[in-house]
């Protein structure tokens, strides 16, 4: 990256532009978030980091958080995969069924 910068070759915005969301999507790849519409005991945690873990393997940076509008069960999100096993989710596919 400094090579670029130092250079500036033609196009050199745009090849930094690239590069920058290669490395924001390398980021969420590696990050996972949790939602649960109550927070989750530390052995449920604990299931759920090795869980991930065996899916994305280590050194997948995982936070916990609550969202009461869930209902009940969790949507996690992993760059951009998203495991949705809420009951919202569930009453939605309802709806549109």
């Amino acid at each position: 990256m400094q090579f670029v910068i130092q250079r500036k070759p033609r196009g050199y915005v745009g090849i930094l532009s690239h590069f920058q969301r290669r490395i924001q999507l390398e980021v969420a790849r590696r990050t996972a978030k949790v939602e649960s519409a109550t927070a989750l005991s530390e052995p449920l945690q604990a299931n759920v980091r090795a869980s991930l873990n065996r899916l994305y393997g280590a050194g997948l940076s995982i936070t916990f958080s609550q969202n009461p509008a869930l209902i009940g069960g969790l949507r996690v999100r992993v760059g951009s995969d998203v495991y949705d096993g809420s009951i919202q989710a569930r009453l939605a596919g309802l709806e549109d069924a």
